[in-house]
């Protein structure tokens, strides 16, 4: 039988992670898994400015990447650092008249909160929900053309094609699918790769997202611990109504027993700790245990896409 596979790649300031996956969605298997890191200042993350600062350097290491995973296929989907782009949930008044009409109604409502061009912006939404009084409330990303166009141009020019293009925090929630889809009144804390993300679901949809860039911190510094208080109070105050009864974790596998416990104590609930070996069974020639697992979590989930 035909056994597809499925590469996913994720690019970031400290290098580049590949996870080739097979198997189906549902009971994914991870093939191989490779890493080749990048020199400090090789990519730095921006909004408006191309975040590849040495293209020969980052198309020699992302070929290195590739090639160790003995895969003929080109095809990819990447995932991207948050602080890329903006992510965030927009209410807007009455339905649209067309996919057209929703994205320039989207784009005038923003127009004075984005540090970049929203003209020359890629922009994509998501209704997760319709209000009572028939406003509806989107799920929003969007991203600089420039930025992305890079990022396109140079897997490109490596000689692979990458068909989809997402960030990270998404591809943490399809990782881990299966168990958040059982938060219905619950809440996502993830710190992955410098970035907190905080997502609140109510009925089973995100109400509320937050996201912050905290390069240099530990997952358990101080600031981390403000920020993610900081975040629940915000939602205590928009939704009084609602308070999350789940929480689930995911963080680097050395800190996340204490990541979790200090969300424990934010939140006063027990969080559930989400790892990564939980959710892929390994090949032979892949790793089992979750610290060597735990930095392919966005590259195995950007691989799910296409199985």
């Amino acid at each position: 039988m035909f056994n597809r596979k499925s590469l996913g790649v994720e690019i970031s300031p400290s290098g580049v992670t590949c996870a080739l996956v097979g198997g189906t969605a549902a009971a994914p298997r991870l093939e191989r898994v490779s890493c080749s890191a990048l020199a400090p200042g090789c990519v730095r993350l921006s909004l408006r400015e191309p975040n590849i600062t040495d293209p020969p350097a980052f198309v020699a290491k992302l070929k290195d990447a590739y090639n160790t995973l003995l895969y003929p296929g080109s095809r990819l989907s990447l995932t991207l650092p948050d602080a890329v782009g903006r992510i965030l949930l927009l209410d807007v008044e009455g339905r649209f008249k067309s996919r057209d009409e929703a994205l320039d109604i989207i784009r005038w409502k923003l127009k004075k909160q984005m540090p970049f061009d929203l003209a020359d912006s890629h922009l994509d939404y998501q209704q997760v929900r319709v209000r009572p009084n028939g406003d509806m409330s989107l799920l929003v990303a969007l991203v600089s053309r420039t930025v992305i166009g890079q990022y396109e141009a140079l897997l490109v020019e490596t000689g692979l094609a990458p068909a989809r293009i997402d960030f990270n925090i998404f591809n943490l929630c399809r990782t881990f699918e299966q168990r958040l889809t059982q938060l219905d009144e619950g809440a996502l804390v993830a710190f992955y790769n410098g970035m907190l993300g905080i997502m609140v679901f109510a009925d089973g949809v995100p109400e509320f997202i937050r996201i912050k860039d905290l390069s240099g911190c530990a997952p358990t510094d101080n600031r981390v611990c403000l920020e993610i208080n900081s975040s629940f109070l915000v939602h205590r105050e928009r939704f009084p109504e609602r308070v999350p009864r789940q929480v689930a974790c995911i963080a680097p596998s050395e800190l996340c027993r204490d990541f979790c416990a200090m969300v424990a104590d934010i939140t006063a609930c027990e969080p559930l700790m989400l790892e990564t070996k939980s959710v892929v069974t390994p090949a032979d020639s892949a790793p089992a245990d979750q610290q060597t697992l735990y930095p392919f979590t966005a590259a195995i989930g950007a691989a799910l896409r296409n199985l």
